[in-house]
């Protein structure tokens, strides 16, 4: 294990499928859910910089970016979970960037699982970065493994504004329209409470 990691230890992408991803979220979605899937894609990497984990920060990158587009109201389906709505905008994205279709298939499973409770790491390492990821940025889960210098760095870049209040909200109206999904199994497991005990919003 790496004992340090710094921002710029970070590899951050810079391809035009990955400005493209950052476009539409930016778009799209509120500050807030913004700065929290960019963060997410942060954790992610550092967590795998800290543990040896080789991944493709591409596609690391777009699917953390977009994980959450299926929560705005402009893609929000009304009969299925958000996961797998944001993982067709991903899968779509990707044709659109001249991804073969293996490629697209992936971003959507990464985005889809990030709701799973474990992803395996052997069978999908950008899906279980990303799970274990949100989880930092959402309840604080794992958030442990995280160098303290490093999340001040990353939380004075993307600050984390409103996202308590609105991905609570958000995380409720998915339940209300969608009782038997995911955000609703989560709600009723009590995550409102987890989101407002965060040690990120400290």
């Amino acid at each position: 294990m790496v004992a340090s990691v710094g921002f710029d230890d970070l590899l951050i992408p810079d391809s035009p499928a990955c400005r493209g991803a950052l476009e539409v979220a930016t778009m799209y979605e509120t500050p807030s859910l913004l700065n929290h899937s960019v963060r997410s894609y942060l954790w992610a990497a550092a967590h795998a910089r800290r543990n040896g984990i080789v991944f493709d920060a591409e596609l690391l990158y777009v699917s953390a970016v977009l994980h959450d587009i299926g929560l705005v109201a402009e893609f929000d389906s009304r009969t299925v979970p958000f996961e797998e709505a944001g993982g067709h905008v991903a899968w779509v994205f990707g044709a659109g960037a001249g991804w073969p279709r293996e490629r697209r298939v992936r971003a959507s499973e990464i985005i889809v699982r990030h709701m799973w409770p474990e992803v395996p790491i052997e069978q999908d390492p950008e899906g279980h970065l990303l799970e274990l990821a949100t989880g930092i940025d959402i309840s604080g889960r794992g958030l442990d493994g995280i160098p303290a210098g490093l999340r001040g760095e990353v939380l004075q870049r993307y600050p984390r504004l409103d996202l308590v209040k609105e991905f609570t909200a958000c995380f409720r109206e998915q339940a209300a329209h969608k009782p038997g999904s995911s955000a609703a199994l989560s709600v009723a497991g009590g995550v409102a409470d987890r989101i407002a005990r965060n040690p990120l919003d400290a």
